[in-house]
């Protein structure tokens, strides 16, 4: 047509002048070529509107994009991809240089922040205080990890050259290594306490990809997401068989339906949560009551209702026979991991959940002297509630009764004050709220000691690797401690210190503690408005589930908190421990240990955040199986950040690259990088035995 559309044009014009208007054509867009950014491949990207750092502190090397080549190995899609890359550092950096011309003086303040200024360099080097001191982590805490680094960490060459392979285990595409450690589990003496629920990590870090589970789709997006999920995501029925019957879960076609039931709320999980504050007003959902540890979950309902509630729930269950509870609540967009209450305390430090919540949650409490319901003691703030959703607290069946008795002998012996008992008569079921004391008078004055007082020396906070113990701690009696007095409500709680940071005690940052934590939370509210929400061209509407790899104060997901996403916020066992802070804050997190595999399910998280954590880790372990890891929880079209020294940044670009990554962007300044990836669907053919 156009061809056409020449010839019959060329009768009234010259053929040089049609040469010279053919040849402006040419330029015109082979310019245009040249700065447009290639469109992404993914509907959950948008273009990224990236702009430059502030100006540099005088005598510093100007920030500047950058690229490093591909990997030799890298084949598919090797064209497209160079081709966006490249692209998208000569748009942006012409839009960055016209935007820097055009702006007024003071306009350039409010240029994206990349990495912190001056006043504020010490939040790049995150420093412990020397032991004893405020800033214990939890591996001296536990007193059992072994956290020595490695007497050489080699980097790895930016040419290195990975064969992928599928993982070959019984698990599939559900894989958890940790908790699908065959070997490990056969090795086991007893299963009586559930340890084979337990984690049993395998010594070396898996390096295989976890397979997609097929017809894998992108997740549907909150807050849908909460009441239907695709069911080639997570396809499993056994549910539904077992509990469809208690609008847990149904299948609708292609769907995968959650009415929002529960075996203890048929008729819904908001009117049971209103109910329960009926029972007992001071409970004050999203106001005094915030972070609530809910008990065997099942698929979290009560947790994903809670949130209309503006309160934050931690739902754990094990990966057992009700198949895939946890995976079916993480598709949801409702936090939760898989863990189990057997042998090992639970991976939070003591004194720090407003509220704990069972609704048939299969837990025996009331046997073995109590050490499980004294686990949730441990984890109880005090002054907190413990509902209780149980047959025996409304049925006379003979073991009913039996059993009610035994847990009001023992929460009697613990202090634990039963302020309501009451049913509910639409779900014809009963709760139970029991208070813990909020000081020591009630321990002092009881007759026998019975549960013993827990000795000094055992830490209520620490958690990772620690056997059950059958005791109590007491509580504190110095008013500057942590639990003497309740947080500020919600959301005063989470922009405000801790009453119990202390001037006098130094930060993790170097600063007197308030003033470290405040410094904190204004740098990551800084960064989140002016370069993540609008620099990495994040479609924030398909993020839901957030994980910060390397938490401190939790400042990252404190100025995320207007938005529609929750934070699971780690503090790694080798970092200062800072988790008491964020659950103060009215947020969540847990241990753990970044050498090891994550208890959660494959396909988790929409974004991960890693915030100099990486050139730390791999002091002790191979990046390699730490970032295999991030693999395996990010979902498809998932999001990585990463800011570290360059020489980290150019080790994890490497690898992801060459997992078929797409890389959005590469940035430094000095020796600080930052780089954005963003997960593909791709999966390697073979399998690994």
């Amino acid at each position: 047509e156009r061809q056409q559309h020449a010839a019959s044009s060329s009768s009234c014009c010259s053929a040089p002048a049609v040469a010279a208007f053919v040849g402006l054509c040419l330029v015109a867009v082979w310019m245009a070529s040249s700065t447009l950014v290639t469109p992404a491949e993914f509907s959950p990207f948008q273009a990224p509107l990236w702009r430059r750092a502030a100006a540099p502190v005088e005598g510093n090397a100007p920030p500047a994009v950058v690229r490093d080549e591909k990997t030799a190995d890298e084949q598919e899609p090797p064209v497209p991809e160079r081709q966006q890359a490249d692209s998208t550092e000569g748009a942006n950096e012409k839009q960055s240089a016209a935007e820097l011309k055009d702006e007024k003086p003071e306009a350039k303040k409010e240029e994206a922040e990349v990495f912190p200024d001056a006043k504020d360099a010490e939040l790049l080097n995150q420093t412990a205080a020397p032991e004893p001191g405020p800033w214990r982590t939890q591996a001296a805490e536990s007193n059992k990890v072994e956290t020595k680094e490695r007497t050489t960490a080699p980097s790895l060459p930016a040419t290195t050259s990975y064969s992928w392979k599928l993982c070959d285990v019984e698990a599939g595409a559900d894989y958890i290594p940790c908790l699908d450690n065959v070997d490990a589990i056969k090795k086991l003496r007893s299963d009586k306490h559930y340890e084979h629920r337990e984690r049993h990590c395998p010594e070396e870090p898996p390096t295989c990809l976890v397979p997609l589970p097929p017809g894998y789709r992108s997740p549907i997006r909150w807050p849908k997401s909460r009441d239907q999920i695709w069911y080639s995501n997570v396809p499993h029925t056994k549910l539904v068989q077992y509990k469809g019957h208690q609008n847990w879960v149904n299948v609708s076609g292609e769907h995968l339906v959650f009415p929002g039931g529960g075996t203890q709320f048929k008729h819904g999980a908001l009117h049971y949560i209103d109910f329960i504050q009926e029972a007992k007003k001071d409970v004050a959902w999203g106001k005094r009551t915030r972070v609530v540890l809910d008990v065997g979950c099942g698929v979290a309902s009560f947790g994903g209702y809670l949130f209309e509630r503006d309160a934050l729930t931690m739902s754990f269950a094990p990966k057992d026979e009700h198949e895939a509870q946890v995976q079916f609540a993480l598709e949801r967009g409702i936090p939760a991991i898989s863990a189990v209450m057997g042998t090992k305390r639970l991976p939070f430090p003591g004194g720090v959940f407003d509220a704990v919540h069972c609704a048939r949650c299969r837990v025996p409490w009331h046997i073995e002297g109590g050490k499980l319901l004294l686990e949730l003691n441990r984890l109880l703030r005090p002054g907190g509630y413990f509902v209780w959703s149980a047959t025996p607290v409304y049925q006379k069946l003979p073991e009913d009764v039996e059993i009610w008795e035994a847990m009001s002998a023992l929460t009697r012996s613990m202090c634990w004050k039963l302020v309501n008992k009451v049913k509910d008569r639409i779900n014809r079921v009963g709760v139970a709220i029991f208070q813990k004391p909020m000081d020591n008078r009630c321990y002092d004055g009881r007759s026998a000691a019975n549960p013993p007082l827990c000795r000094e020396s055992d830490n209520p906070d620490a958690a990772w690797n620690v056997s059950l113990q059958s005791c109590m701690h007491k509580l504190p009696a110095d008013p500057s401690v942590r639990g003497l007095q309740w947080p500020e409500e919600w959301p005063l709680r989470v922009e405000r210190p801790p009453y119990w940071l202390k001037s006098s005690e130094t930060g993790v940052y170097g600063k007197p503690a308030p003033e470290d934590f405040q410094a904190d939370y204004e740098h990551w509210k800084r960064v989140i408005q002016n370069s993540y929400m609008e620099g990495l061209g994040i479609d924030w509407s398909a993020v839901r589930n957030v994980m910060d790899m390397k938490a401190v104060y939790g400042g990252f997901a404190a100025a995320l908190r207007n938005m529609k996403v929750w934070v699971m916020n780690i503090v790694p066992i080798d970092s200062p421990d800072t988790l008491p802070i964020i659950y103060e804050r009215g947020l969540f997190g847990l241990y753990h240990d970044w050498c090891e595999s994550f208890s959660t399910y494959p396909r988790s998280y929409d974004l991960v955040h890693a915030n100099h954590l990486l050139s730390k880790i791999k002091k002790r372990c191979e990046l390699l199986g730490v970032i295999v890891e991030v693999d395996r929880i990010v979902r498809p079209e998932g999001r990585l950040i990463v800011r570290d020294d360059m020489e980290t940044i150019r080790e994890v670009e490497s690898i992801v690259k060459s997992l078929h990554w797409e890389v959005r962007l590469s940035y430094s300044q000095d020796n600080e990088g930052l780089l954005f990836v963003q997960k593909t669907m791709w999966r390697p053919n073979t399998s690994s035995s």
